[in-house]
């Protein structure tokens, strides 16, 4: 039950097939060393063993409930209506919390019964080793007002991962559920809400947080060519910018909306170029040109021999080819260090 000392932490993990990662997931907020917790796992439908490894954990404080597909954004609202905590931790079924992750945040607020500030976290990219994660500060690495911080965001083309966040119920509440329109960038408007929601950002930089880099196959957050998702993305956008105006209107914060615009620009082209004349006009109805985006200069001497569509097709996919290439280096070195030292691969032992 909830206390005033100990308030009740509800860590809600959505998993969709999850099978290699989801025992690890489980295991890191089993792991917390904040004593009152529920750990509720949804699992979206999974077609692998993500649900039958997930049950082995349940008891008193893990549950693990099952439903059909309906994609991320429905299985967090899912989770969030079983969740009964003073506090929301969202985590990923491929990520890690560091065990004291969410006693340091709720340390920060000791003596001071706040509960609209945000709490967020240091966090770093991994792909199977996390001892071998770099965290790298960024702007948005400070306490910050909500107006500062997604100025900073959007300005810069930044973002915090969703596991970084501890938000109070208070704050979810006003926030509203999770947009299921939503296919991608879900976790990017719903932190804007729950900004929106608050007085602010407190900073931990001691809690930490381990983001895998899944393959782009796995990953929702990659948009590739997919029409879906690339609509999703053009309307995330757009309420980015909504939010943000509707704190501050002022010549900082349209600059930030046209960079955010002009970063975001080439994910649509050439495949959506209607997309690129909305942003355009978009542009324009806030004070400032954006143009189509340009070919990078490696990618540029590509034009001429195979054309300017094959030569933006590879700037889009060859760095996602790189990135699952490292990934599967870093798995094989993962293996090998394992068998190394005689250790089992433990990877959903329970």
């Amino acid at each position: 039950m909830p206390t005033k000392e100990f308030p009740l932490v509800s860590i809600l993990i959505p998993a969709f097939n999850a099978e290699p990662w989801i025992c690890d997931t489980i295991r890191s907020a089993l792991a917390q060393t904040w004593p009152n917790k529920e750990i509720i796992v949804v699992d979206d439908g999974s077609t692998d063993r993500t649900l039958a490894l997930a049950r082995k954990f349940e008891s008193d404080s893990v549950t693990v409930i099952a439903k059909a597909n309906e994609g991320a954004a429905a299985t967090r609202n899912r989770s969030y209506l079983l969740s009964k905590g003073d506090y929301i931790q969202w985590l990923d079924a491929d990520d890690l919390l560091s065990p004291d992750k969410i006693e340091r945040q709720l340390a920060s607020l000791r003596g001071r019964d706040d509960r609209y500030t945000l709490l967020s976290s240091a966090w770093a990219p991994f792909a199977h080793r996390p001892n071998l994660a770099k965290f790298v500060p960024t702007s948005l690495w400070h306490d910050l007002a909500p107006v500062e911080w997604l100025v900073h965001k959007m300005s810069e083309n930044l973002h915090m991962q969703t596991a970084t966040w501890l938000t109070s119920r208070e704050v979810a509440d006003v926030a509203g559920p999770w947009d299921t329109r939503l296919l991608v960038d879900d976790d990017g408007e719903y932190f804007c809400r729950a900004l929106l929601a608050s007085n602010g950002v407190r900073f931990v930089p001691e809690s930490k947080v381990f983001y895998r880099r899944a393959p782009s196959t796995s990953r929702l957050s990659y948009i590739g060519m997919s029409n879906g998702k690339m609509d999703a993305m053009l309307l995330s956008m757009k309420l980015h910018i909504q939010y943000l105006r509707s704190l501050e209107d002022s010549p900082r914060v349209r600059n930030a909306c046209l960079s955010y615009l002009r970063s975001w620009s080439s994910t649509f082209h050439p495949e959506r170029q209607d997309i690129g004349v909305e942003l355009m006009a978009l542009a324009s109805a806030i004070g400032g040109p954006i143009e189509f985006p340009s070919l990078r200069w490696k990618y540029a001497w590509l034009r001429p021999i195979l054309g300017q569509d094959a030569a933006w097709r590879i700037q889009l996919v060859l760095p996602e080819f790189k990135a699952n290439m490292l990934f599967a280096l870093d798995k094989l070195m993962h293996y090998l260090q394992r068998t190394r030292r005689s250790l089992p691969d433990g990877r959903c032992s329970h």
